[in-house]
């Protein structure tokens, strides 16, 4: 796992299903999404939606069906959260709770891009990224922003963090009727969206430290600016000082595994603010 981790080379699936290549500008510390697999890569699991406090729903897409969890008030403005690459796990169901239980109140729905698998280290994680189809995702989100619509939400905004990041900036390019979008570390591949064509205002969140050259680091996040700057789009761009990569992962679990991947650094006031700032932003544009 360790060989696995440090690996030099990272890579971020496109909209056509291959990979982009990232270099890391930290290739003695470098951790992340891998290529190769590990011998444990079909190990992937079923997870169980335990949680009471979400309920699960059956969303219509074209010709087929996917699952989502949603939590919150049920008249309440709606955020679609869109997982890491990790898929639906214990972080992005703390995330779309903790977003649920925000004043003045939302409602979260998290749409299960996977259809039931979770990547259990990082290799399961690569291998289902890579295998997931970047387009029909954004089919996913644009199925879930028309249920939310459906279904009395009169506004609806995208979140999403790393690969969720990523697709959140790519809904407001390609998805009708995204009225906000909050982004944290990640930004689509050209393949997918160009973020110059946004059409809903963004804020975006990244860590100083953050090593994935072209998808979340400092170079990615002002490139994003510089792009957004054309776009005509009311927008933010932060860049928090000290933090790597998915730095609002805090739940015990999440800190742990941020750490098995070299991923020390801590600053809960980095976190609150980004929250805050989160909270401002959905609640200017959904309310």
């Amino acid at each position: 796992m360790e060989a696995i981790l440090r690996a030099s080379r990272t890579f971020l699936a496109s909209s056509s299903s291959k990979s982009i290549l990232l270099k890391s500008n930290r290739s003695s510390r470098t951790t992340g999404f891998v290529r190769t697999l590990s011998p444990y890569a079909n190990r992937l699991q079923v997870r169980s939606m335990a949680d009471s406090a979400f309920k699960k729903v059956l969303i219509q897409r074209e010709d087929s069906e996917f699952e989502a969890y949603v939590v919150g008030k049920e008249d309440a403005p709606a955020i679609v959260v869109l997982q890491e690459w990790w898929g639906v796990d214990y972080e992005i169901k703390n995330h779309a709770l903790k977003i649920s239980q925000l004043e003045p109140g939302f409602k979260a729905l998290i749409p299960d891009l996977y259809r039931g698998k979770v990547g259990l280290d990082v290799a399961e994680a690569q291998h289902l990224m890579d295998g997931l189809d970047w387009a029909g995702a954004v089919k996913d989100i644009q199925a879930a922003v028309n249920w939310l619509k459906a279904n009395g939400c009169k506004k609806v905004g995208v979140t999403g963090y790393c690969m969720g990041g990523a697709l959140s900036i790519a809904s407001s390019v390609l998805v009708p009727g995204v009225d906000a979008v909050v982004a944290f570390y990640g930004i689509p591949s050209p393949q997918l969206a160009d973020p110059a064509q946004a059409k809903a205002p963004i804020q975006a969140h990244f860590g100083e430290l953050d090593s994935f050259v072209g998808f979340s680091d400092v170079m990615a996040a002002k490139a994003l600016e510089e792009k957004l700057k054309g776009s005509g789009v009311p927008y933010e761009v932060h860049i928090y000082p000290g933090c790597g990569h998915a730095f609002m992962n805090r739940s015990p679990e999440g800190v742990k595994r941020r750490k098995s991947m070299g991923l020390n650094d801590e600053d809960e006031a980095a976190v609150e603010s980004a929250w805050s700032r989160f909270t401002s932003w959905m609640t200017r544009y959904l309310y």
